[in-house]
């Protein structure tokens, strides 16, 4: 059920940085790839998944690629892979900084 937690045997919608993160992830260890692929690797329906490119594009950490004569391609920029170094680097800091926070007092923050 790709990395979506349950919450009460629900799954939990991935929020929109889960999205981004998971689109360099595909690209990063699969690219460059043609939207398609790129859409079933990360789980995100095609409509929603050009916008997302669209913004990856922008931000730099994407880069469309023409092959040949028509095929286009998508990949991840150094920036892109930079970015990735620095989310994983987050979220094994994450879980210390939960358990800091759960020590003090909601009204102190």
């Amino acid at each position: 059920m790709n990395q979506n937690k349950l919450k009460r045997g629900v799954p939990m919608r991935r929020s929109k940085l889960e999205m981004y993160i998971d689109i360099l992830k595909v690209l990063a260890h699969k690219g460059p790839l043609k939207l398609t692929h790129i859409m079933y690797k990360a789980n995100v329906n095609c409509s929603v998944l050009k916008e997302y490119l669209d913004f990856l594009i922008q931000q730099g950490l994407v880069e469309e690629k023409t092959i040949g004569k028509k095929r286009i391609v998508y990949a991840i920029t150094q920036r892109g892979l930079t970015v990735l170094k620095y989310f994983r680097e987050l979220k094994i800091m994450l879980p210390t900084l939960e358990e800091e926070l759960a020590k003090i007092p909601p009204t102190l923050y």
